[in-house]
């Protein structure tokens, strides 16, 4: 026989609920709205699913008998094997629908096949959800306007480890094939563990007893990229390949199930960079000349805006990810049904980057250019410098590798037993690690004997590639030798990273009945212990042959490219520049060079250990009942949140290592929830949602790591004093808090229509700045210089603080509509489309606070809009989808490799996709993809908005880069 089982993350529930006469003031919020619905009502359902609870609840917080009836099962294999592009949002709309809370949902295709070729472009097609490009893909994802730190994610309701130094999860480190789903929690439940503060998105594996028999698909796609090979010698090319395959099947009568998938992505990507360093006005009233004291530029007007620096970059990566799933589903009888979940995967990254750069302002250390032949065009506040010839430019040229190996381990067990009369329980064991190693190093090449040389350029007044001309041939290797171009005091740089993270956690929950409104009540608690630990070891490379410090070291000291080490020439043609020096860069440094432990305050701070002890009680009341005849359903609950931080990490005084500091604290959070859905009509459901949510802050904002000393005070009421200061973290921050309200109504009509709005407000209790204090406890530090006393233990410090939050509204639209119920003639044709208008006040201090200064918080695009068509007949599957987010505040790493903030201009991304399924015939189970991401190629823009030596603000372009489009072409087999 085929055993039922409890239903966890991603299934669809259509389990027939008790309905009871309202009595519960938390429904007076729905009042008023269905008042005037209710008497139209017919009092007895006319489907299935009509007013009954689906617990599409995160993870495995399932509160229902492990065994469900015969119908609800076969209501599930339904919606498993509906497939194609209507078929995935047939399944997501059921999720939608039958879910508790306000969510989005994506659903596979098919088994392995999601509708987009990775999982975070497929969350940024859901209303109110963005994507940030890194390295020309989607990879972290923004809800709802707030940052991916804000976003709690979690495989299989699990909470994941992170490789960055955040907590949010870098999505291309899971294989689009091996996920079968995700859900969007835009409200949380008080069983939701891992929840953020924007949302929480769950991924999901496919459960193999959902199946009604054995599966197996295959999927290879070879992969190809329009923006040609860059570095030649790097080994990295134009064309690479994704490989899959899935095997499901069932055993001993359908009670045990197993899922084995594996996933292969061997990709290149090719990028090309143009980054001006600075815009700023050199001469006049309003210069740099006047107002900060710098020398003058020759040939440069007055008051006009050009130029400080820039940087042409080839960039050429190649990323080797390999991912292995496996599920073992055991439901041996109707009392009792297990769950193993393991995901694997390592994450291979080699980064070649050529370049060449320059300083063209009045700051350089071979003194300020002449410029002659000087072309402005106007502009506000202040006429653009866009053509002239500039002479005494010392190009520099910056050869870097990066080499990065990511390690991800998943796993959970979850058990759940039906003591029968309603009464069942859950315990959940899960692990989750990651692990990163990086290796960056870099070398400056650049004209012999100190030269320099001049450059004719052209410019765009906006954003585009420029035009320039240099003097001497910088792909020589007898004029570009190895030396210090620009008198940075030293030849080169290395860096070793390790970070690990793990999180471990432990979960049991008690469900039983109970009467009046509600169906059911879940006890239940959680604890988690959560550390990462990060060391970063920086080296400086100096030539052999110089010196490494100040009585001996030579700027101009230079030495030719070992011959043995060099490479075909790396083209900047799209900037101008025909060609440059390229060569192995590990190869030099480990021949040319020798090194020497260059860490800096900096770097020391990234050596850090930080770990959170969390425990969570919860109760949630699941509520079906009727009012009127309106059927209402949800759940109220609350949670109790235990967390206990600390950290151990390093003080420094300048580049000095001084010791090792600890600390930590523990504090409280109750966060209560409710849902409430009615069922107004047939398939019309008004939904509320109301939310105390918290998000920790981010992870190397709580290490304890210091740059802090004793100093004698020279002037002020404390002259004479020796007072401590320093900046650093706060091992004792706590997290961010919002109270948020959601209010959305949604229809359904044919197989995978729908229209839905939504609004929501979201009040930050608190938000995380940087502060100075000046009653700072220094008696836990390390006095750096023993023969200055300190005066007090207290003194003066910048950190991370909490202060007072801000504000955010929002407005979401969504549909999605088969064409056929317009007209038969439209039949197979459908489109999707959603637009998101979020507005926020804030506090001024959490905004001066960001590194930059924008003019938003991090990740905040006020619109959003995702608009899909699709055609699918006769085996045809044609569909083209645009996605769209305005201008934000990204996180991203600018020059010389620093984690910073910059404004990103408004990104627009086209995909193409046209398929063919065999359904008859030898050839039956075989179907045909190919794939255009990028159509358009559209770039990615950044922009400085800062304020000039006089104080106006200046609006820019700071950077432009493009990776072409990426082409896929292959097969998917399904037996």
């Amino acid at each position: 026989m085929s055993h039922c089982r409890m239903t966890q993350v991603g299934d669809v529930r259509f389990a027939p609920g008790r309905r009871r006469p309202l009595a519960l003031a938390c429904a007076a919020a729905l009042m008023i709205v269905v008042a005037g619905t209710s008497q139209a009502q017919d009092a007895q359902p006319t489907s299935t699913t009509q007013g009954q609870n689906n617990d599409q609840k995160q993870g495995t917080s399932s509160t229902k008998p492990a065994a469900k009836k015969s119908e609800d099962s076969a209501s599930n294999l339904d919606a498993i094997t509906v497939t194609g592009i209507a078929g995935s949002i047939e399944n997501s709309l059921k999720a939608k629908q039958n879910s508790d809370s306000i969510i989005e949902a994506i659903s596979a295709e098919d088994i392995g096949k999601l509708p987009d070729a990775s999982i975070a472009e497929s969350l940024a097609r859901l209303p109110g959800l963005a994507t940030q490009r890194v390295d020309g893909r989607a990879n972290v994802i923004s809800i709802r306007g707030l940052s991916p730190d804000f976003a709690g994610t979690t495989l299989n309701g699990r909470e994941q480890a992170t490789v960055g130094e955040n907590r949010g999860v870098e999505y291309d480190q899971y294989p689009a094939e091996l996920i079968s789903g995700a859900a969007v929690y835009k409200t949380p439940d008080a069983s939701l563990i891992g929840q953020g503060l924007s949302g929480t998105v769950d991924l999901h594996t496919i459960k193999p007893l959902d199946l009604p028999k054995r599966a197996i698909a295959a999927n290879l796609r070879g992969e190809y990229t329009t923006n040609g090979k860059q570095n030649p010698g790097s080994g990295v090319g134009d064309m690479g390949h994704r490989a899959s395959f899935s095997y499901i099947d069932q055993f001993l009568d359908h009670t045990l199930g197993v899922a084995v998938g594996f996933a292969q992505l061997d990709s290149p990507i090719q990028e090309k960079q143009y980054q001006p360093w600075w815009w700023s006005v050199d001469n006049g009233p309003s210069g740099i000349e006047q107002n900060w004291g710098g020398p003058h530029t020759p040939g440069m007007p007055d008051e006009v805006l050009s130029q400080q620096g820039m940087q042409l970059r080839a960039k050429s990566e190649n990323q080797l990810r390999n991912g292995l799933m496996t599920v073992v589903e055991w439901a041996p009888n109707d009392s009792y049904h297990s769950t193993l979940d393991l995901y694997y995967s390592t994450f291979n990254e080699k980064r070649y980057m050529n370049g060449a750069q320059w300083a063209s302002g009045p700051y350089n250390a071979h003194g300020a250019p002449t410029y002659s032949n000087v072309g402005v065009i106007p502009g506000q506040p202040y006429p653009i410098v866009t053509t002239g010839s500039m002479t005494n430019i010392a190009p520099i040229l910056q050869n870097e590798y990066t080499k990065e190996h990511d390690k991800l381990f998943s796993a959970g067990w979850n058990n759940q037993v039906d003591f029968g009369n309603g009464w069942s329980a859950m315990a959940d064991l899960s692990y989750s690690s990651a692990k990163k190693d990086l290796r960056d190093a870099y070398l400056f090449t650049g004209l012999a004997n100190d030269a320099t040389t001049t450059v004719d350029f052209q410019t765009p007044l906006n954003f585009g590639f420029p035009n320039f001309h240099v003097g001497a041939n910088l792909a020589d290797p007898n004029t570009v030798v190895f030396t210090d171009p620009d008198g940075y005091g030293y030849n080169g740089r290395e860096e070793f990273d390790h970070q690990k993270d793990t999180i471990k956690s432990i979960r049991l929950q008690l469900s039983h009945p109970v009467g009046w409104i509600f169906s059911t009540v879940d006890f239940g608690v959680n604890y988690s212990d959560r550390q990462k630990t990060k060391s970063a070891d920086v080296y400086f490379a100096w030539l052999n042959g110089n010196g490494s410090d100040n009585d001996t070291y030579q700027h101009a000291f230079s030495v030719p490219v070992d011959a043995r080490y060099l490479r075909g020439a790396t083209s900047l043609g799209y900037g101008g520049i025909p060609a440059i020096l390229n060569y192995d860069v590990l190869g030099a440094l480990g021949s040319q060079f020798y090194l020497t432990s260059g860490n800096g305050s900096g770097d020391w701070s990234r050596n850090y250990t930080v770990r959170e002890k969390v425990p969570v009680a919860y109760v949630k009341f699941n509520i079906e009942t009727m009012l009127g005849n309106v059927p209402l359903r949800g759940n109220v609950g609350v949670q109790f949140v235990r967390t206990d931080q600390s950290s151990t990490a390093l003080q420094t005084n300048g580049n000095d290592l001084v010791g090792t500091l600890e600390d930590g604290t523990k504090y409280n959070n109750i966060l209560p929830s409710l849902n409430l859905v009615a069922q107004l009509t047939d398939q019309q459901y008004l939904r509320f949602g109301f939310a105390k949510t918290m998000a920790r802050g981010r992870i190397d904002d709580e290490k304890v790591a210091s740059d802090s000393s004793v100093s004698k005070v020279t002037e002020g009421p404390a002259t004479g004093q020796n007072l401590w200061s320093g900046s650093g973290g706060n091992p004792r921050l706590k997290p961010y808090v919002a109270v948020g309200t959601d209010l959305s109504w949604e229809m359904y009509f044919g197989k995978s229509s729908y229209v839905a709005a939504a609004v929501f407000n979201k009040n930050l209790l608190n938000y995380i700045y940087n502060e100075t204090v000046l009653d700072h406890d220094f008696s836990k530090f390390t006095n750096p210089d023993a023969t200055l006393i300190p005066s007090s233990n207290y003194g003066s410090y910048t950190q991370p603080q909490n202060g007072t939050g801000g504000k955010m509204q929002g407005l979401e639209l969504s549909g999605a509509i088969e064409a056929g119920l317009l007209t038969p003639a439209l039949d197979g044709f459908g489109a999707q489309a959603n637009f998101s208008l979020t507005n926020s006040t804030l506090p001024v201090s959490a905004i001066s606070s960001i590194p930059g200064s924008p003019a938003t918080l991090p990740g905040l695009s006020r619109k959003t809009a995702n608009l899909a068509l699709y055609y699918e007949k006769y085996g045809w599957s044609v569909r083209i989808a645009e996605r769209y987010r305005s201008s934000f505040t990204g996180e991203a790493v600018s020059l010389f490799d620093q984690l910073g903030y910059t404004e990103v201009l408004a990104d627009k991304q086209t995909d193409f996709q046209l398929g063919y399924a065999f359904s008859q015939g030898a050839w039956n189970g075989l179907s045909v993809l190919l794939q255009v991401n990028n159509l358009t190629n559209s770039p990615v823009k950044t922009r400085q908005i800062a304020g000039l030596p006089n104080g106006v603000q200046v609006s820019r372009p700071l950077e432009y880069d493009t990776w072409g489009r990426t082409i896929m072409f292959g097969l998917n087999y399904k037996l």
